[in-house]
């Protein structure tokens, strides 16, 4: 037992499976997720914008190959990129034969779009020959016409009753590397149809709320519906999705993840809200930190508090503590432990030299 056991998560243990490099379930790390939003045939512009993603911190990123020429793309985009790259298959089969065979190393796939049992072999059996992982993405605003029938409307009992169709139809098959996403837009909908899910499947689960909205909303829908599963325990990949640049998905996405203690990458920064009490000014501050910071991968820890109200006792958690003074002096405190008085000037220059120090330290010990 940890030293902590409230702040302990019991995730389910899901099959292991692989996405390229990267193992998703099992006991492997959350992996965070993304997509482009660049014309897949505009070859450059899809690499520049994947890379991108992936210096953010994605582990998976995902690109839409809705004709010929985007799987074609694929086989350039894929030698030219370090992350896994998922191919988005919606209707046509032969598109998700020629992604897997042009490189893709997961298919989003609905079996039940693709058509009949032949056209569905044959995909798997591309996905198979090509060492290739499936993602069955069930969605609230495209489930099949007989169970919409059936259950008049979207409901978790709809969206789990279609995932496990199509759960049987790849199991049919012998095709068992593939993992599910249960999604819509409602986050109560997600949230209970992933819980549902998650009782009668061992298989590993991607989660999102889909069509999230725009930065603000989306990022809070996102982090209230998915923060709630992976408190549960629920959850093996995620992808926050916002009507934004998707870097933001994935500065989100690990934000979650920090925020959990389930992964950690980077700095974490508490601050205050900043009041009239404030010894420095707080928000320009971590704004100027946050973006300065960027390139700290090591994960670390970093209080900006603006007065002695608070400011001592959370520096004496964190790595690195700053806490406002009266007249621009301001306690610098390392390992909890008061350092010495930084003048508001010289608060960035002597916080950065702090925390790259610390991270050298860190990565050094290791």
């Amino acid at each position: 037992m940890s030293i902590r056991p409230f702040r302990d998560i019991k995730r389910k243990k899901t099959k292991e499976i692989s996405v390229g490099k990267v193992k998703v379930g099992g006991d492997n790390p959350i992996s965070v997720q993304s997509m482009t939003n660049t014309l897949t045939t505009d070859v450059k512009a899809t690499i520049n914008q994947i890379n991108l993603i992936a210096n953010e911190g994605a582990d998976i990123v995902r690109v839409s190959c809705p004709d010929e020429g985007s799987t074609k793309a694929l086989k350039e985009i894929i030698k030219n990129v370090s992350v896994p790259i998922v191919a988005d298959i919606h209707f046509h089969y032969k598109r998700a034969m020629e992604a897997a065979k042009n490189g893709a190393h997961c298919l989003r796939i609905n079996p039940g779009n693709i058509g009949n049992k032949i056209k569905i072999k044959e995909v798997l059996n591309a996905a198979k020959d090509n060492h290739c992982s499936i993602r069955i993405g069930v969605n609230a605003g495209s489930l099949e016409k007989d169970i919409l029938e059936k259950y008049k409307e979207p409901c978790p009992e709809a969206l789990v009753e279609s995932a496990l169709r199509n759960i049987k139809i790849l199991e049919d098959e012998d095709f068992f590397n593939f993992k599910i996403s249960v999604k819509s837009s409602d986050v109560f909908l997600s949230i209970e149809a992933y819980k549902q899910l998650s009782e009668v499947t061992d298989y590993p689960l991607h989660l999102g709320i889909t069509e999230a909205g725009s930065y603000v909303p989306g990022s809070i829908k996102s982090s209230i519906g998915i923060g709630n599963l992976l408190l549960r325990g629920i959850g093996d990949t995620i992808r926050i999705s916002l009507s934004d640049d998707p870097v933001q998905e994935i500065k989100i996405g690990n934000e979650i993840l920090k925020s959990l203690g389930l992964r950690n990458r980077g700095v974490k920064i508490i601050s205050c809200p900043s009041c009239a009490r404030q010894g420095f000014p707080v928000i320009e501050t971590v704004k100027k930190l946050e973006e300065r910071l960027s390139h700290i991968k090591t994960p670390l820890t970093l209080s900006i508090i603006g007065c002695v109200v608070n400011g001592p006792g959370e520096a004496s958690m964190t790595d690195i503590g700053l806490t406002g003074g009266g007249k621009g002096n301001n306690m610098l405190y390392l390992s909890g432990v008061q350092s010495n008085v930084i003048t508001n000037e010289n608060i960035l220059t002597e916080i950065i030299k702090q925390v790259e120090k610390k991270a050298e330290e860190i990565e050094t010990s290791k």
